[in-house]
C-alpha cells in the first residue's frame, strides 16, 4: 500500500483523553498485561477489562434499559456473557494506521496518547511496555496518600511535554520543532521586547505555533511582532485561519478546518500547558505568558530542551520520553511559602468580585452534571482543579467573615494550576470558633468511600489533636453521595466522634448563606 506523502500538520493531542485521571485509568487497566505480546486476543481482553470497569461506554449499553441500569448503579457488574454481548452489538467503524479496522484500531484510540508521551508501549507482536513515568504516573494517582500529589502530577506531564516532538515517529509530520521550549522562547523574547505589552502570547496567536513549521524562535516571534502590528489584538478568526492554511501550505479547508485549528486545539494546547505548571493566563485567559513562580524550571528547560532531535523509530522515541529527568523533580520554585499562598488569597477575592452567585453555581452544576463549560476562562482549567476553584470561590464570596484557605496550585497571577496535593485538605476554612475541612472530589462511585472517606478521617483526626476550637469537623462534596460513603461517614462519628457531613454540589450550593455560619453545614 502506497504511503501518503508526507504534509505539514497542525499540532494536534488526541482529545479522547482530556483528563489526567483517565489516561492513568485506562493505564492501570493494562499492568496485567505488561510484558505480554500484543495480539488481536490480547486486545480483546483488554477491550472486555475496559468495559467490565465501565471506562468505556458503547452506545449499545445506553439503548438497552438493563445494561444500561447496571452501568449506572456500580454495585452491579456486567456479566461475561453480558461484555460478550456488547462486543458483539458494537462494531467498530474505525481504522488506525497500523492496526487493523474495528476493536484493534479502538484500541489504539484509547492509548495513543499515553504512547506518545512515554507512559506505555505497544506494536503487533510486540510486548506491551509500561515505562518509568507510566508506573510514577499510576503511583502518584494510586500509592500512599503523601504520592498522591498534584505537584508529582504536574512534574511528571511537565517532563513529557517539554520533550514531546511534533515530528516524533507516531506523527508523520513535515512540520519539524518542540512546541513547549520553542513557546518558552517566544514568550521570553516578547517579555524582554520594550514595544510589547509583558502580558506574553495572546489566544488568537496560538495556532501560529500550532501550525509553525520549524524550531526557530526568532522567526516565530517577528512573525507574531508582524502580525500584530498588522492587526493587533482585534484580528477575525477568519484571519487567523487564512495564515494557518498558509503555514501549512495547505488550502484544503475539509482536511484543516478553521473549528479545529483556531478554537479546539488552541483550547487543548491551553489545558495541557495548565497542566505542566509553568504557564501563565492573564488577562482571564486572553493571553498565555511564562510563570514567574517557576523560572527556575523554564530556564532549565531552555537551556536543555530547546533543540530539536530526530528519532528512527516509535520505539526510540519510547524511550526518550518515557525516562524521568530528575532535575525537573528536584528544582525548586523560586518564591517562599507565604508569597504564594498571599498570591493566591488575593486573586481569589478578586474572583469573588467578578463572578456572581448564579454564575458560580450554574459552574458548579455544570461539573455535578458532567457538562462543558461555556466559560472562555473556566474551561481552560481541568474539571478536578476547577471544583476546588469554584468552591473555594463560592466559600469566600459568601463568608467574608471566614479564612478560607484553598491548597490547589496557581500560577504567578493566582489562578489555578492543578488540585491540592496529599497529605493536605482541599480547603481549610477557619474562625474563631470553628476549624472545618472541605474536601471535593467528582468520583461518583463506591470508590468514594475508599479513597477519600478514610483520609478525611486521618485529616480530621490530626487537626482534632492540635487544635483547641470548639467545632471541628468536614464538609465533603461530589456529584453524588454514594450509600457507602454516607456509611463510612457514619463510621467515623461513631468510632471517632468526628463529623464529615457529606453533600451533592447542587445541595452544598443551595445551603451557602451570605454572611452565614459555617456551622450550618453541620445540621
Amino acid at each position: 500500500m502506497k504511503s501518503r506523502k508526507l504534509e505539514r500538520k497542525p499540532l494536534s493531542f488526541s482529545t479522547t483523553m482530556r483528563n489526567p485521571e483517565r489516561i492513568v485509568l485506562f493505564i492501570e487497566n493494562l499492568k496485567e498485561f505488561e510484558g505480554k505480546i500484543l495480539t488481536k486476543e490480547i486486545i480483546m481482553k483488554i477491550v472486555e477489562k475496559l468495559i467490565k470497569n465501565k471506562l468505556y461506554v458503547p452506545l449499545y449499553i445506553k439503548r438497552i434499559p438493563h445494561l444500561k441500569k447496571i452501568f449506572e448503579n456500580d454495585t452491579k457488574s456486567f456479566s461475561e456473557k453480558e461484555i460478550k454481548g456488547i462486543i458483539e452489538n458494537s462494531p467498530q467503524n474505525h481504522k488506525e494506521a497500523g492496526f487493523e479496522k474495528g476493536w484493534d484500531s479502538r484500541f489504539d484510540t484509547w492509548y495513543k496518547l499515553s504512547k506518545e508521551f512515554g507512559f506505555i508501549y505497544y506494536e503487533m507482536e510486540k510486548p506491551i511496555e509500561i515505562s518509568q513515568t507510566g508506573h510514577m504516573l499510576c503511583d502518584a494517582y494510586s500509592g500512599s496518600e503523601n504520592d498522591n500529589s498534584g505537584e508529582k502530577i504536574q512534574k511528571i506531564f511537565l517532563n513529557a511535554l517539554m520533550k514531546y516532538n511534533i515530528d516524533n515517529p507516531c506523527r508523520r509530520n513535515l512540520n519539524k520543532n518542540v512546541p513547549i521550549p520553542l513557546l518558552l522562547n517566544v514568550l521570553k523574547k516578547l517579555k524582554s521586547d520594550k514595544e510589547e505589552n509583558g502580558a506574553g502570547i495572546f489566544k488568537k496567536e496560538l495556532p501560529f505555533l500550532i501550525c509553525w513549521k520549524n524550531n526557530d524562535a526568532d522567526k516565530l516571534y517577528e512573525y507574531i511582532k508582524k502580525f500584530r502590528k498588522s492587526y493587533g489584538y482585534t484580528a477575525s478568526n477568519e484571519i487567523v485561519y487564512e495564515k494557518c492554511l498558509e503555514l501549512l501550505e495547505n488550502k484544503n479547508e475539509k482536511r484543516f478546518k478553521m473549528k479545529q485549528i483556531i478554537q479546539e486545539s488552541v483550547d487543548d494546547l491551553i489545558r495541557k500547558l495548565r497542566i505542566t505548571g509553568i504557564f501563565s493566563l492573564r488577562g482571564i485567559g486572553r493571553f498565555v505568558d511564562i510563570n514567574e513562580l517557576e523560572k527556575n524550571k523554564i530556564e532549565y528547560i531552555i537551556k536543555n530542551y530547546s533543540k530539536c532531535k530526530t528519532y528512527k523509530t516509535e520505539y526510540e522515541f519510547y524511550k526518550y520520553m518515557g525516562e524521568m529527568d530528575l532535575n525537573i523533580i528536584n528544582i525548586e520554585n523560586n518564591i517562599n511559602y507565604e508569597t504564594i499562598e498571599t498570591i493566591k488569597l488575593v486573586a481569589l477575592k478578586n474572583f469573588a468580585t467578578k463572578y456572581e452567585n448564579k454564575e458560580i453555581i450554574k459552574e458548579l452544576e455544570c461539573l455535578e452534571k458532567d457538562r462543558n463549560s461555556k466559560n472562555e476562562f473556566l474551561k481552560l482549567i481541568d474539571n478536578p482543579t476547577r471544583l476546588e476553584f469554584l468552591t473555594s470561590l463560592i466559600l469566600t464570596k459568601n463568608y467574608p467573615n471566614l479564612i478560607i484557605k484553598p491548597n490547589y496550585s496557581i500560577d504567578d497571577e493566582g489562578n489555578p494550576t492543578f488540585t491540592a496535593k496529599g497529605g493536605i485538605a482541599d480547603i481549610e476554612v477557619y474562625d474563631e470558633k470553628s476549624d472545618v475541612l472541605v474536601e471535593v472530589t467528582l468520583i461518583k462511585n463506591r470508590q468514594q468511600s475508599i479513597i477519600e472517606i478514610p483520609a478525611i478521617t486521618r485529616h480530621l483526626v490530626e487537626l482534632n489533636k492540635k487544635s483547641e476550637k470548639e467545632n471541628i469537623f468536614s464538609i465533603f462534596i461530589a456529584p453524588n453521595i454514594h450509600e457507602d460513603t454516607k456509611y463510612m461517614c457514619e463510621f467515623t462519628k461513631y468510632r471517632k466522634n468526628l463529623d464529615i457531613k457529606p453533600y451533592t454540589i447542587s445541595n452544598f450550593a443551595k445551603k451557602i448563606k451570605f454572611e452565614g455560619s459555617i456551622l450550618e453545614f453541620l445540621n
